[in-house]
């Protein structure tokens, strides 16, 4: 991505996020940018474009990491604890990002549809991780969809707990002890 397209990427970014998609013009886009419209729409076709691209990258990302990361893990615990803490960096790293996914994943409209369709793909993802741990004891015997369901809410879990506790950055290390005592110790499979 050259320059004044990743310009573009992170302003739309920061910009979606705090004043939301319909409050955001592209007029808003390139002042902040500092380009003319005709420069954005040499990278972007529309604002519809740039909020798309935003999140397939974005969503992209997450899934390559965890499957970096699970692909380093030895049992479905550890790989799902990676995937933790994966979410956790990311509320920590692109919490506009998630913000954005978050926000438009309610409602009807194209862009509402594509955020859930991505939301859907990352937690498919971490449905087989679940449904591999099922299948060969490593976890307890649960439903793999609700289960990679509950474990993404832990990255709404996190946005929310650092919005109300009012944190600049969260400790990704200290809410990753906190899923480990409250939610993966439950997970152990204990041959039942």
């Amino acid at each position: 991505m050259n320059k004044t397209k990743r310009k573009i990427f992170e302003t739309s970014l920061k910009l979606f996020s705090e004043k939301g998609y319909d409050a955001t013009s592209i007029e808003e886009i390139t002042a902040t940018v500092g380009v003319a419209k005709g420069t954005l729409y040499y990278h972007f076709n529309s604002k519809e474009e740039i909020f798309n691209f935003l999140v397939e990258e974005g969503m992209k990302l997450l899934i390559n990491s965890i499957e970096i990361k699970i692909s380093k893990c030895d049992n479905t615990l550890d790989k799902l604890k990676a995937v933790s803490l994966i979410q956790l960096k990311a509320v920590a790293k692109y919490e506009n990002l998630l913000t954005i996914v978050l926000s438009q994943t309610w409602g009807n409209e194209a862009r509402n549809v594509f955020c859930k369709e991505k939301v859907i793909e990352y937690v498919d993802k971490v449905q087989e991780i679940v449904q591999e741990g099922v299948d060969n004891g490593d976890i307890v015997n649960c439903n793999a969809e609700m289960l990679a369901s509950e474990l993404f809410s832990l990255t709404c879990a996190a946005l929310i707990y650092k919005r109300k506790a009012n944190l600049e950055q969260i400790s990704v290390q200290d809410m990753y002890k906190e899923y480990e005592k409250t939610f993966f110790n439950k997970l152990v499979s204990r041959g039942e």
